[in-house]
């Protein structure tokens, strides 16, 4: 059982003397390269364009911020709501179809935010199919609330964000005992006020956790607001650097993001530093779940498969019928170099990025130094970075330097434009989705196989490659499909820093949907909902210990 106490603590490893070589300079100057777009972002604080901001203010700047903040508001709540709620009536009753619904309920996460826009309005619009069908049946002036709105946005975001709390919310409660709630019972508390007043204030944690990863998505995504024409800190960004042409502006609003994201982990993190957690025994509540009367068991039903049917199933079947429409006209070779356009930067960045998280992790537990310690939890910030500002932060040092080198030797620019651009973007902001599965790795090793290698003569690169990346290969392998997978989809890095020409599965869709064409925009993203059902797989493979 998982309680709170105010003194217990992990025993702290040792901390060993800090030494300097190969291994510590590598995770520098991974750390510097982390910290380069950051620093570069908040100087242009005091680098403004009085024209442009006053244009801004003017026009659009007190909506886009009426706008972030509701909506990211609206989609904490809603996702607070639906998570919570699904975790606890998976984890903690019995209903029919539950062990099904204990794994489907995460099949939303494969479809990217801006592919269940897309779909909704296309569904939902007033030419659509489910309204076209309601006026056919009550008459034209049925009235149907508009899917281009902010409650719009915020169900959409909901629904394809809630697996991120279901998920740890989830296994929270799986693992609280049963003598918590007993313990409520005892004080004459009844299983729904047990929750209320035990199982949900001992899961705080795990809920924060993944409210504060919902938060970050939100305040990150281009596609699905773009989609909506509603305009966020994103796609303002977007539009200072291509529409303004200030690349200044574009620089200062990504500051302003950036600390935002960082005042709300910082809230997050309050939340729940007071309280330890520690279990006191191995009971857990997935063995006495409650057996529900037969109408509870039926709403629970109904309630699980409306949710997996709006976030998934519909989508999905819609987005298969929009395909079979489109396959006539758009598999061509056109749209195989979107495909293979996506697969190439997504190997590349797999490779880089799991490549330096290897650096990353193996010069840890060599090195058992604070400094060290803390350059690998700087390089792992990047994931907290929304897209734009990394596209942003990414671009202005490396033009500068460009632009430096053609002034110096006569010559034109050859870094502007390149993919090293965009795969450099990619290799800061995934840096911790690689990192997770692979620090699990090499964590599970004991210490005694160093021990062991070196008293044979097996130490450094050696060792690496002979011990390490052979136990590792599980850990090498999830990193590289959970990279591989996030590249594919992602949108605004790809948007904002590709090469002229060098189109992907995602800008395909982005320029599809800008024309309102959802049936060719079907196509590359039913190919990105397979793509991101690989990960959800992972997940699924062994339900009781994903994290």
């Amino acid at each position: 059982m998982t309680i709170a106490t105010e003194e217990y603590r992990k025993p702290a490893l040792p901390i060993a003397r800090f030494t300097f070589d190969r291994w510590s300079l590598a995770v520098a100057l991974i750390a510097a390269l982390v910290l380069v777009p950051l620093g570069i972002v908040f100087s242009s604080l005091f680098q403004a364009d009085d024209a442009v901001w006053q244009h801004l203010a003017d026009t659009v700047l007190l909506e886009v911020l009426r706008n972030t903040v509701w909506l990211s508001l609206g989609v904490v709540l809603g996702t607070g709501l639906i998570g919570v709620s699904l975790a606890w009536l998976v984890a903690a009753n019995d209903f029919p179809g539950r062990k099904l619904f204990d794994w489907a309920l995460m099949l939303p996460m494969a479809i990217p935010t801006y592919v269940t826009a897309f779909v909704a309005i296309g569904l939902l619009d007033y030419s659509g199919p489910i309204q076209s069908i309601f006026r056919a049946w009550f008459g034209g002036g049925f009235w149907f609330p508009p899917i281009r709105s902010r409650g719009g946005v915020i169900l959409v975001f909901t629904l394809t964000l809630y697996p991120y709390v279901y998920l740890l919310a989830r296994n929270a409660f799986l693992t609280q005992g049963r003598r918590a709630l007993e313990a409520a019972q005892t004080l004459g508390h009844n299983r729904t006020r047990g929750f209320f007043k035990v199982a949900l204030p001992m899961a705080k944690p795990w809920v924060a956790g993944g409210l504060a990863l919902v938060l970050m998505e939100t305040l990150a995504d281009f596609g699905a607001v773009a989609i909506f024409n509603y305009d966020t800190f994103t796609t303002l960004i977007y539009k200072s650097w291509f529409g303004f042409f200030s690349l200044s502006t574009a620089s200062q609003l990504a500051s302003i993001l950036v600390l935002v994201v960082l005042a709300f982990l910082v809230l997050e993190q309050s939340l729940t530093f007071r309280s330890r957690y520690t279990r006191v025994d191995r009971g857990g509540i997935q063995g006495d779940r409650v057996a529900l009367s037969p109408v509870k068991k039926w709403l629970s039903f109904a309630y699980a498969l409306t949710i997996l049917s709006i976030s998934f199933l519909i989508p999905v079947v819609q987005l298969l019928l929009w395909s079979a429409q489109a396959i006539g006209r758009d598999l061509g070779s056109r749209y195989f170099d979107f495909l293979s356009h996506s697969l190439f930067l997504g190997g590349m960045a797999a490779l880089m990025t799991v490549a330096c998280t290897l650096v990353l992790v193996y010069a840890e537990r060599l090195h058992h130094s604070q400094p060290i310690r803390m350059c690998v939890r700087i390089a792992t910030l990047g994931y907290a970075l929304p897209g734009s500002v990394l596209a942003v932060g990414i671009f202005i040092p490396l033009a500068w330097f460009d632009n430096w080198v053609a002034d110096y030797f006569n010559n034109t620019t050859f870094l502007q434009g390149s993919l090293m651009v965009v795969l450099v973007a990619y290799l800061i902001r995934f840096l911790a989705v690689a990192h997770q599965p692979i620090e699990s790795a090499i964590k599970r090793m004991s210490p005694n196989l160093d021990e062991s290698a070196r008293s044979l003569g097996c130490s450094g690169l050696g060792l690496l490659k002979r011990v390490y990346l052979p136990i590792m290969r599980g850990g090498l392998m999830s990193g590289l499909v959970l990279v591989f997978v996030d590249v594919m989809k992602e949108m605004p890095i790809t948007l904002m820093t590709r090469p002229f020409g060098w189109d992907t599965l995602a800008i395909r869709i982005f320029e599809m949907t800008s024309e309102g064409e959802w049936v060719r925009a079907a196509l590359p993203a039913m190919v990105l909902v397979l793509a991101g059902l690989i990960p959800v797989y992972l997940l699924m493979r062994d339900p009781e210990k994903r994290f």
